[in-house]
């Protein structure tokens, strides 16, 4: 219940719209350059796995690793992978959206950052904490999916491979 009323709240008040964007390409090109600001997070995990693996008082380099560069191994791959179906997601959001609702695009993104920032943080804590930061990156990725498959299929199937 918390990302709709987020994103809906966002839409609704936050001062900013779409640029004018008629071609399918455009489209595109703006849903690349939103996601490269996605990609904040899983760099900044990087940089603090990378961190704590020099930190760490392991000897042996390729042997078990702490929890504390566990979390972050485990945050950095799980949020490629998130990243990756988000980002192949919103792009083709993007071509079905009408022109008024590209503004979800840039709002998307910015939930995806925040909600992997939030599971890191909850990740870290306890494990028991991290559902509410990965349902918050996990639903609206299933939201998005059920939506292009709906727009695929029902909307316009005589476009699917158009």
């Amino acid at each position: 219940l918390f990302c709709p009323c987020l994103v809906y709240g966002a839409y609704a008040f936050l001062p900013f719209d779409a640029p004018l964007l008629p071609t399918v390409s455009a489209r595109l090109v703006y849903t690349l350059r939103c996601a490269a600001f996605a990609t904040f997070p899983i760099v900044l995990g990087m940089i603090v796995s990378g961190i704590s693996r020099l930190c760490s008082s392991a000897l042996e380099p390729f042997g078990e690793l702490q929890r504390e560069v566990e979390i972050h191994r485990t945050y950095v791959s799980q949020s490629i992978q998130l990243f990756i179906l988000y980002f192949f997601n919103m792009a083709v959001l993007a071509t079905y959206l009408p022109q008024e609702a590209l503004k979800l695009i840039p709002l998307l993104t910015g939930l995806f950052a925040i909600s992997r920032l939030i599971y890191w943080l909850s990740y870290a804590i306890g494990r028991s904490f991290r559902a509410f930061g990965f349902s918050m990156t996990f639903l609206p990725l299933l939201a998005m999916l059920l939506w292009n498959l709906y727009s695929m299929f029902i909307l316009e199937p005589e476009n699917l491979l158009a």
